[in-house]
């Protein structure tokens, strides 16, 4: 998709609507759909991609969710302390609440960064 502000909701869209597909539980949904909003929004901002790409893999129990963006950004993803009247910042700790585990890996390619998310009963990676 596009790295612009407006391919956010569609792929928060098509996340949900696949997952009602594969009659996952609507807590899952709405996990999945908040996470992969919070790391589509960080690609957009902080990378400076041209376009961002999403996946998803459900194993019945598990689901594994990765946006990869081109890798542009000076450094990798992390949290960090948000102030109190700040507007973000708050993202990845969303993300490391809601998910069993996340990280960043290069993109199979090398031209690009994977960021993901596990979530699920708390299982091996895939």
């Amino acid at each position: 998709m596009p790295a612009h502000g407006s391919s956010v909701a569609d792929a928060r869209h098509r996340v949900r609507a696949r997952l009602r597909e594969w009659e996952t539980d609507e807590g899952l949904r709405d996990d999945a759909e908040m996470i992969v909003s919070e790391l589509f929004t960080n690609a957009v901002m902080h990378t400076g991609s041209e376009f961002i790409t999403c996946g998803m893999g459900y194993d019945g129990t598990r689901l594994r969710l990765e946006v990869s963006d081109q890798g542009r950004a000076p450094t990798a993803p992390r949290p960090r302390a948000a102030g109190v009247d700040e507007e973000g910042g708050r993202g990845l700790l969303l993300v490391g609440a809601l998910s069993q585990a996340w990280g960043v890996r290069p993109t199979d390619d090398g031209g690009g960064r994977v960021v993901w998310a596990e979530l699920g009963p708390g299982a091996p990676p895939f």
